[in-house]
């Protein structure tokens, strides 16, 4: 996704998330002392940033999940494209040229092409041209695979931390709860029951932030064994293309 469409796609997450916190926030001070609202304006600073941690992880889980299953499926779409325009020209360079320039495909194409038009006549003749391409191939493979991969290692960090930042929510309100209970000197239920809310609260959080965030990442891997496997393959059969087929300029077949 380019930096123009993450722009709109993030602030659109984060005027969601702060919208219905905003329309919450008030019927849940009016009609639940005990709420949401009550957290954040009763908290300290250990309670309130543990919560600004937590919306961060949603907002960053949901917006990377977003742009990854958009990404997806414009491979998924260029990969069709690769069988329509593609296969079906007289050569890789005609081919290519057919695709889009924001294409994968097309730099997999353009790559094995430019490694094997300027193999001659440089340091890359020690290596043998098939040696040569192959690399040039695989390395662009590589930079697909690291563009598909981004983002991943956040939702697992979210996925399998915030359940203990929750945690530690938790116990923080219990803390507060045991204090209320020995400056009172009596276990009273208008004593305990704000602290003991706000370990629950923190608790729900941690758990629906967690969740989101395995579930996403468990299927933008699956889905990107998929869009590799089609990207692994063309590389492949651009490979023998070239290895075997037309290697320099498009040939005439009178010439």
């Amino acid at each position: 996704m380019t930096r123009q469409h993450r722009k709109p796609v993030m602030a659109a997450a984060l005027l969601t998330a702060f919208s219905a916190l905003a329309y919450a926030t008030p019927a849940a001070a009016a009609d639940n002392p005990y709420g949401l609202g009550a957290l954040w304006s009763n908290g300290d600073f250990i309670a309130r940033t543990v919560l600004i941690i937590m919306v961060v992880m949603s907002v960053g889980t949901w917006y990377i999940m977003i742009t990854k299953f958009l990404e997806q499926a414009r491979m998924m779409k260029a990969a069709k494209e690769v069988k329509a325009k593609f296969w079906p020209a007289h050569d890789i360079k005609e081919g290519a040229a057919l695709l889009d320039t924001a294409s994968p495909f097309r730099y997999i194409a353009d790559t094995g092409i430019t490694a094997a038009e300027h193999h001659e006549g440089t340091m890359q003749e020690t290596i043998d041209l098939y040696s040569w391409t192959t690399m040039s191939i695989q390395r662009s493979v590589d930079f697909i695979q690291n563009r598909l991969q981004g983002g991943l290692a956040f939702l697992g960090t979210v996925g399998s931390t915030s359940p203990f930042v929750g945690l530690f929510g938790t116990v923080w309100g219990i803390y507060h709860a045991l204090t209320a209970i020995g400056i009172a000197g009596q276990a009273s239920i208008d004593k305990v029951a704000g602290p003991v809310g706000e370990s629950l609260i923190m608790t729900a959080i941690g758990l629906g932030t967690a969740v989101p965030a395995v579930l996403g990442y468990n299927m933008l891997v699956r889905r990107n064994k998929g869009a590799l496997d089609e990207v692994r393959n063309f590389a492949a059969d651009v490979q023998s293309i070239l290895i075997g087929g037309y290697r320099h300029e498009t040939h005439d077949p009178a010439e």
